[in-house]
């Protein structure tokens, strides 16, 4: 459904499961950020009533993933960690087409957020189906699904407000960069990593 040229190897959830502080930090730290790109989106395409609505939503639910997984990192005993640098999100962001119309760079921050929650959908599927943990299992669980209507929304933006780009063929491109690019990653207790 996804489209996503590589999927993760599911012997990273070890990898996540042996250092479930550090992962959940991470998690904590994605969605904030995934929050905060539904409000800039937001903040420089106002003029789209239905994209205002949605993300709006969108960003609430990202900050209370956020609540929820501060709340989890607090049950356990654990602290919440500084920021993550997200290195993925910044090779992806590079990708970004910033030299055409407004609309061009309008479409693809929409396909670049879509990227992102895909990704995130299928990492959070690879943990809720091979970690042991059964609460984090049913969470990750349950935040896979919620990543996959995010993923569905910003996919279906794009294809409504494009003006000049080829949605189709562009998303593609997304695809095949992604393809490459997660090949360097998977190898640290990252969400992305």
């Amino acid at each position: 459904m996804l489209g996503l040229k590589l999927l993760t190897d599911p012997r990273w959830a070890n990898i996540a499961e042996s250092n479930l502080e550090e992962i959940l930090t991470d998690h904590a730290w994605c969605e904030q950020k995934a929050a905060s790109n539904a409000i800039s989106l937001i903040t420089q395409n106002s003029e789209h009533q239905g994209l205002v609505h949605e993300l709006t939503a969108i960003a609430i639910e990202e900050m209370q993933h956020f609540q929820q997984v501060i709340e989890i990192i607090k049950r356990r005993g654990y602290t919440l960690g500084r920021e993550r640098k997200d290195d993925y999100v910044n090779q992806l962001m590079k990708f970004i087409k910033r030299d055409g119309s407004r609309n061009t760079a309008f479409i693809d921050r929409l396909l670049f957020a879509a990227m992102i929650e895909a990704r995130s959908c299928e990492r959070f599927r690879v943990l809720s189906k091979n970690i042991k943990d059964k609460e984090l299992a049913t969470f990750y669980h349950d935040l896979m699904v919620s990543e996959a209507n995010h993923y569905t929304t910003f996919l279906n933006f794009a294809r409504r407000y494009t003006i000049d780009v080829d949605v189709e063929k562009r998303w593609k491109q997304w695809l095949d960069f992604e393809g490459e690019l997660i090949k360097s990653y998977g190898k640290k207790e990252h969400i992305h990593g």
